[in-house]
Parts: structure tokens; sequence; C-alpha cells
């Protein structure tokens, strides 16, 4: 879906228990390798969570713009370390929202399972969607 055919983010209606869709990819063992290469650690056993699952999630759900948001909290949990070759399919949805010092934030969620089933990652992201009030307190 095209950006012109997804709605704006609109916080008011989004509630906790939404989904926001979900997709797929093969894993390759070249995307591994230039991970490991990236981190500086010819180890690293988790690659998934460079494609940063939450954010793109959201990003199916709703348009590019809208409105923007700042992290302010992530969380990853790893469970299962992903096998190359192996499809991972990833689904997101909001778990919360609340409002902290009069402004809104959204908690984002997705999970990435391989096509067997094993859960790979968990991530969440803590988002305060206005923007424009970072700073204010610092007169920027």
């Amino acid at each position: 879906m095209v950006d012109e055919e997804k709605p704006p983010l609109d916080y008011e209606k989004v509630k906790a228990g939404d989904t926001l869709g979900s997709y797929e990819y093969v894993l390759t063992q070249g995307q591994i390798d230039r991970y490991r290469e990236s981190v500086d650690d010819p180890g690293a056993e988790f690659p998934t969570i460079a494609i940063k699952h939450d954010a793109t999630a959201l990003g199916l759900a709703f348009a590019h713009n809208s409105g923007g948001g700042v992290n302010a909290r992530g969380e990853a949990e790893f469970f299962n370390v992903p096998v190359p070759g192996k499809k991972i399919i990833v689904t997101g949805r909001i778990v919360d929202k609340y409002i902290r010092r009069e402004k809104p934030y959204l908690v984002i969620e997705a999970e990435a399972k391989d096509e067997d089933g094993r859960l790979i990652e968990r991530t969440r992201t803590y988002q305060m969607k206005k923007p424009d009030e970072v700073g204010k307190k610092w007169g920027t």
C-alpha cells in the first residue's frame, strides 16, 4: 500500500491491541555476515534486530509522515538464534498508549518468528508522538 492510501496515525483513534500488519523475508547468510561485520562481532547471533521490526510494522499501517515521533525507550528480547535461509515472519501491534507530562506515548511491539514458528525476538519501542515538544523546556 502506498503512503497516499494509508491513513495518518491518529493518536485518539488507536488503541492497545490494534494490529499493525505483518511482513516476511528470508534471512540470508550474507545478511548475517554483513551484520556481524557492522557491529565488529564475528559471533553476533541476532542480526534481525538491525531490521527495526517495530518501526517497519508501524509503517505498514500508517502513512510515513504521520506527525513523527521521538523514541523514548526501547526494549529487545531474544529467544532463538535465527537460522540462515529460513523465512522470518514479523507481526506488529500497539500494546499500550498513555499520557505522561501532558505528552502522548505509544508502545509499539513487533515479534519475529521463523517459518517453523520459533520465536526469534520481540522488540518494543516507546514513542512520544509530539516531537515538536522536545527541547521546549530548554528554550529550543
